[in-house]
């Protein structure tokens, strides 16, 4: 078994795996509330005969899928969930299909269908006598409540060798860079309400003790390093101009090279929110409401990765959309500055850029944050992006939504052939796999992992979304650990209801 034999498998499935990320795309659902998405990747996942587990890490639309029997063990992830109020018809014009509603523009109905792809093609290679096991691990709630952290932290990742993963992009690359780490905090404010006309002396205003923390978070930009980032938005002001608001609320992300950073701004700003309390005299309170590591990058994956795209070379999009979406963008100039000068004259004459390039961020650290970077901590794990979009289109743009829904489909099935690809040589590479474990221990391993999450955290209440009802039509085990998601169904029903402990 080898790369073409990989290939093969993915392109034996196109018309399914573009069917599926379509329909997906046509059922856009937020953080927690993938159930949609969810069954139809846990049903596909079935039917080709791997053992499910739902409900991991008391998350309803968490799963872990495995195929074959002992090691090596290697596993890919999947994300499904939408983002709110991007809602977009395939279009190279602003039209959404729900005004307000939500819509894929982070293109994550691409990112669970490809890893499925990939982990079907390993399924195949052990069909054909490779040896060890695939993992498919469904990770709901990227873009908002870090979904990654409670499958992690509940045992999802404790017997992988190895993670390989995605995401959409407008070039083909492996990722060598790291992240930023972030704390996220919901702060509520209560005080008294009153005539802000008549008895403003009477009142106490909530959103004074809220908007003087954003004032203090303000002239904290001044003393943090580079390249920390601190944001809010009010998501509660009050309902009335004329009435001193009782109650406020705002949300606030510190971001931060290093989780030490990180805890040490985010301790100034709690400190902070109880000085604004102070001099606006309310009751503030504040709840953290999600906490992830920044990603350690993987050298030795990331060059598998590269060798892989470089054995397939490009692909072609043939679409009069795509060059309309591009021309919707206007100048892209800033986008490609990230690219090497000789790969940044390629990308800006045409609408796709797919020949598959160098990573451009080794030895950075981007200012975005993921919940990968906890899977990173506690197992190898080796990224990259393909070519879904027309060049140069941000992320959590109109455009991304458009192109997640058509020409992205091109880039979705070269992600499944790099990742299936790439997975099969850390099942038949044992130097590889050496080198991989290597460089891992190397960053510091897992020993030390600690989830910042807090250990009581409810990922539906600190939220505010109601718990789904998700229970596919399947055979599965149900529990709300991984502990023993390979199929031991009695110890599965045991902890059916059980949740993270730690």
């Amino acid at each position: 078994m080898d790369l073409h034999d990989v290939t093969d498998s993915v392109e034996a499935r196109r018309d399914e795996l573009t069917a599926l990320a379509r329909d997906i795309w046509e059922h856009p659902q937020t953080a927690f509330e993938e159930t949609y998405a969810a069954e139809r990747l846990v049903t596909a996942l079935d039917d080709r005969g791997f053992d499910v587990t739902v409900g991991v890490g008391d998350v309803e639309t968490g799963f872990l899928a495995r195929y074959g029997d002992g090691d090596p063990v290697v596993a890919t992830m999947g994300e499904y969930d939408a983002l709110p109020g991007l809602s977009q018809r395939v279009s190279a014009a602003r039209d959404p299909v729900e005004p307000g509603g939500a819509g894929h523009g982070c293109g994550h109905n691409l990112f669970g269908v490809g890893s499925l792809g990939a982990a079907f093609a390993v399924a195949d290679a052990i069909d054909e006598g490779v040896a060890g096991t695939v993992v498919y691990v469904g990770t709901p709630a990227e873009e908002a409540g870090s979904g990654k952290v409670y499958l992690a932290r509940a045992g999802a990742f404790d017997d992988v060798d190895a993670v390989v993963s995605w995401h959409p992009g407008w070039y083909n690359a492996p990722t060598k860079g790291s992240c930023l780490a972030v704390d996220s905090f919901t702060v509520t404010a209560e005080g008294t309400s009153s005539h802000a006309a008549a008895a403003p002396e009477a009142g106490r205003g909530a959103l004074d003790g809220i908007q003087l923390l954003n004032t203090a978070v303000e002239y904290m930009r001044e003393h943090v390093p580079d390249p920390v980032r601190l944001h809010y938005v009010i998501t509660n002001g009050g309902d009335a101009a004329n009435v001193v608001p009782p109650e406020a609320e705002a949300e606030y992300l510190v971001r931060a090279p290093s989780r030490e950073l990180v805890e040490t701004v985010g301790a100034w700003f709690e400190d902070a929110a109880r000085g604004a309390a102070l001099m606006a005299d309310v009751d503030v309170e504040v709840t953290k409401t999600s906490g992830v590591y920044g990603v350690r990058p993987n050298e030795a994956l990331g060059d598998a990765i590269r060798e892989t795209m470089a054995e397939l070379g490009g692909f072609t999009v043939d679409d009069p959309l795509a060059d309309d979406l591009r021309a919707s963008l206007g100048d892209v100039s800033g986008q490609l500055a990230e690219l090497e000068p000789a790969d940044r004259d390629r990308a800006s004459e045409v609408a796709y850029f797919t020949e598959p390039i160098d990573a451009v961020d080794a030895g950075t650290v981007g200012s975005y944050s993921t919940d990968s970077g906890d899977v990173s901590q506690l197992v190898p794990l080796g990224r990259m992006t393909t070519a879904t979009w027309p060049v140069g289109t941000p992320a959590h743009s109109w455009q991304a939504v458009a192109a997640s829904g058509s020409t992205g489909t091109e880039g979705m099935v070269y992600a499944a052939k790099t990742i299936g690809g790439t997975l099969l040589r850390l099942l038949t590479d044992d130097d590889l796999r050496a080198a991989v474990t290597d460089e891992f221990e190397s960053r510091g391993g897992a020993d030390d992992y600690e989830s910042p999450m807090p250990a009581d955290a409810d990922p539906y209440a600190l939220l505010g979304v109601e718990r789904p009802t998700f229970e596919p039509g399947i055979d599965a085990t149900r529990r709300g650990d991984a502990s023993t998601a390979d199929g031991d169904a009695s110890a599965a029903d045991e902890g059916a209801s059980a949740t993270d402990d730690d």
